[in-house]
């Protein structure tokens, strides 16, 4: 209390609260539901003053922080958890820790749900080089969906070396798949999601690149990882690919699996990038040529993305299939001639859905 001008004063002192950023319950954590005293004015705080004060108050860990997006819905991960007969309600969320101690969606949980920002990028190369794509899909949704789904996709484009052994026909893949599935999940598990990039995956004639963002967790060296040491930069992620029955043995399963093998893979850590190299099993070194080569169809291409989403645009297929609107329109009007797909029209829109 305080005297000016002849009148009393009362000061009151607001102490920082400890589960910053406080905001309007209708707007939620957005710029229009978040403000901050300036001077004598309260303005909204940007995208990145909040990810800074929730970092602030929760600590550098990116999948329990607040999401920013509390409009969330948890198809793909209700259902992987159904098929496995384990309960998901708001308690098991709360103990996966998708729920933090407020009641609120942490990041984790932004990252099995069906609205998760981070994406998977595989593409297809002709050569050994990244000059000419020979086909390419980005894979969005819950981190459960792109696991199954670029899994899927690697599947179709790995291709099979066929030789004759009197009346015996041996096939052999250009890659143990799983070693490709220990990659992948890695790739997955053990991203620093803090950063917007894409996973990435990269598909030559003689070798498969697996790159993810973020680098070796800090204290532990390649040669330790090597040795088979494993620390999780996602605990709370690993957890759940663990519950699910998803986790392998990672690096340790990939070198059993090219134990044999002349060229084994190569594993590479850079600040802020993790690589994974496997190389070709079926390559004939001599002539530089792969066996053979089996890519999917534009067809199958666009009916496993009516699969995955259950209805397509023509831009959708623009982008699948890099080709241009004429292109598009001619594939998808071919499909619904043969009766793979039936076109609807709501209003404006025009999309297509499996026959």
């Amino acid at each position: 209390m305080a005297n000016r001008e002849k009148k009393t004063v009362i000061a009151v002192e607001v102490a920082i609260g400890s589960a910053r950023p406080y905001y309007i319950k209708d707007k939620g954590l957005k710029p229009n539901g978040v403000y901050v005293r300036r001077g004598t004015s309260s303005q909204p705080l940007s995208e990145d003053g909040i990810r800074d004060m929730i970092v602030e108050s929760y600590g550098k860990s990116y999948e329990t922080c607040r999401s920013l997006n509390q409009e969330l819905t948890f198809e793909v991960f209700q259902k992987e958890m159904a098929i496995r007969d384990m309960e998901c309600g708001a308690v098991q969320m709360r103990t996966l820790r998708m729920i933090g101690e407020d009641g609120l969606y942490t990041n984790l949980a932004l990252l099995m749900s069906d609205q998760c920002e981070h994406t998977l990028k595989v593409a297809v190369f002709q050569g050994r080089d990244d000059v000419v794509f020979r086909n390419h899909q980005e894979f969005r949704g819950s981190l459960l969906s792109q696991l199954e789904d670029g899994y899927a996709f690697l599947d179709k484009n790995i291709a099979v070396k066929s030789t004759i052994d009197s009346l015996r026909c041996n096939d052999k893949r250009d890659y143990p798949m799983a070693a490709i599935r220990e990659a992948l999940l890695n790739a997955i598990i053990h991203r620093d999601y803090s950063f917007n990039g894409s996973t990435l995956v990269n598909i030559y004639d003689d070798r498969i690149e697996f790159l993810s963002l973020g680098g070796l967790v800090t204290g532990l060296s390649m040669k330790a990882v090597l040795m088979g040491v494993s620390q999780s930069r996602n605990a709370c992620l690993a957890n759940v690919f663990y519950r699910l029955k998803l986790v392998g043995t990672g690096i340790k399963r990939i070198k059993a699996l090219y134990k044999n093998s002349e060229k084994q893979p190569v594993f590479e850590s850079a600040q802020g990038a993790f690589k994974t190299t496997l190389f070709n099993l079926n390559i004939d070194e001599q002539s530089e040529k792969v066996i053979s080569y089996q890519p999917e169809t534009e067809k199958e291409i666009v009916m496993g993305l009516v699969k995955r989403q259950g209805s397509i645009t023509r831009k959708d297929v623009e982008a699948a299939l890099s080709v241009g609107t004429t292109k598009a329109y001619s594939i998808l009007a071919k499909m619904c001639d043969e009766g793979a797909l039936i076109m609807q029209k709501a209003g404006n829109r025009t999309q297509y859905i499996r026959a």
